[in-house]
């Protein structure tokens, strides 16, 4: 008869080799001789393309309403010069061609910011150019001078499935050169509110503030996607980090490089999602696609054939998951772009073909009232958005709207001070005043006062 402690023994043997076991899962057949898994060298082609970005943002500051007063400064000689305080701020960014000296970055870490300056691996600081950014995906891209850089290549992020091992790369808190791991938890993440345009990987490697605008690569080293929100109830990390896929922001990036800006077409349908009850009346066995709920009169929609109550499966041999799907897929697509669309109507399917429209095509080029104004496009006057105003289109870089300080989204409230109610109004307060010397325009929210001097 065996001893208690014998008996023990034979009862922990087999626990021993399921842990043993589980152990040796995670680790190579053989350790003894042999390396452990290490990222190490896969991290150290990568690291090299990771920068990080601080950006100074220089804000006038409250002034008591008598320095406000010329006569009040002039009897106790107090300066004319306004009082300014700098804000700074931390991000990441990505060098994503090295022979241009093209950095990936999110638009919130440089929005605003007076000065940008990128910090190499190597430690050398840089001024950066802002070529331009897209807040509706939050796409920035900076240019340095390409001296001695190395680049992170593109994967298609398309290829992506739900468990695949990533990489999250950044500047989290100002710490250089941070690394987490985990995985892909979620692909096509939508509605979070985060952006105009929401199609997010998300993922449980930790991503923290300062890590926004950095990489998420794959184990070969490419990126798959951009760092740029997490989901943080109580104000830290919780393993729910989302990041922009490399194949939204590498359509965006090439319009920014050769734009300025993001030249978003119409197709001019509005849809929603497939319910169950919907799916059942359509004889539709998944809830994927986008039912066609209106099509407007005239858009590059009605001249492609498509009628309400259409339902869009794929564009342009790409799956339509749903509404916002539709959206985002539309969203990075250029003006003048040949659509294909297979459809479901009345029970069969149907391939449609058509071009994404130009929203601007109704639009006055600026040289047509003024020289002064050349470079914009300007629609008519808009009196649905809260103040009356002539919307402004896409603004040519460095052309005179340009430097006049217009930019697309605009809305030209005032010229020389006064209202207008017509663009033609621009071309007769020009004339007149001989010359430009002020624009008040709206902003977003913000009425803006636009000088030369």
């Amino acid at each position: 008869m065996s001893s208690p402690r014998i008996r023990y023994r034979w009862w922990l043997w087999p626990l021993l080799l399921c842990l043993t076991a589980t152990s040796w899962a995670a680790l190579p057949p053989s350790v003894d001789g042999r390396p452990l898994p290490t990222l190490a060298p896969m991290l150290e082609r990568v690291l090299p393309a990771v920068v990080n970005i601080s950006t100074v943002t220089r804000i006038e500051t409250a002034e008591h309403p008598l320095l406000r007063d010329p006569f009040f400064r002039h009897f106790f000689d107090i300066p004319s010069q306004r009082r300014q305080r700098e804000n700074s701020s931390l991000g990441s960014g990505i060098i994503v061609d090295a022979k241009r000296g093209l950095v990936l970055s999110n638009h919130h870490v440089i929005a605003k910011a007076d000065a940008i300056r990128v910090t190499l691996h190597d430690g050398r600081t840089l001024e950066a150019t802002l070529i331009g950014s897209d807040p509706e995906t939050d796409v920035a891209v900076l240019r340095i001078p390409n001296q001695d850089l190395s680049a992170l290549p593109f994967a298609d992020s398309d290829q992506l499935r739900v468990g695949d091992f990533v990489v999250a790369i950044g500047n989290p808190f100002g710490l250089r050169q941070t690394v987490t791991s985990g995985i892909v938890s979620g692909l096509g993440r939508t509605g979070l509110g985060i952006e105009g345009y929401e199609n997010f990987i998300q993922t449980d490697a930790s991503i923290n503030p300062g890590n926004s605008g950095g990489p998420l690569v794959n184990l070969n080293g490419e990126m798959v996607g951009m760092n740029t929100a997490i989901l943080a109830p109580g104000g830290g990390n919780i393993g729910i980090g989302f990041a922009i896929p490399t194949n939204m922001a590498r359509a965006i990036l090439e319009q920014l490089v050769e734009f300025g800006a993001v030249r978003r077409g119409l197709f001019g349908v509005s849809v929603q999602d497939l319910t169950d009850e919907l799916a059942g009346a359509l004889g539709l066995s998944s809830l994927e696609g986008a039912l066609i709920t209106t099509v407007e009169r005239g858009s590059a929609a009605d001249e492609a054939g498509l009628r309400a109550g259409d339902v869009i499966l794929r564009l342009n041999d790409r799956p339509v998951r749903g509404s916002s799907d539709l959206r985002n897929q539309f969203g990075v697509m250029r003006v003048g772009e040949s659509v294909k669309l297979d459809v479901l109507r009345d029970g069969k399917p149907l391939r449609l073909s058509g071009r994404v429209a130009d929203p601007y095509r109704h639009y006055i080029p600026g040289e047509r009232l003024s020289p002064m104004l050349s470079g914009a496009l300007f629609g008519e006057l808009d009196t649905n958005s809260g103040i009356p105003a002539i919307p402004v289109g896409t603004v040519d870089p460095e052309s005179p709207a340009w430097l006049a300080g217009l930019r697309e989204g605009d809305r030209l409230v005032q010229v020389n001070g006064q209202r207008i109610g017509d663009p033609r109004d621009i071309a007769k307060i020009l004339r007149a005043s001989k010359g430009l010397y002020s624009l008040r325009i709206q902003r977003g929210d913000d009425l803006i006062l636009l000088s030369r001097r």
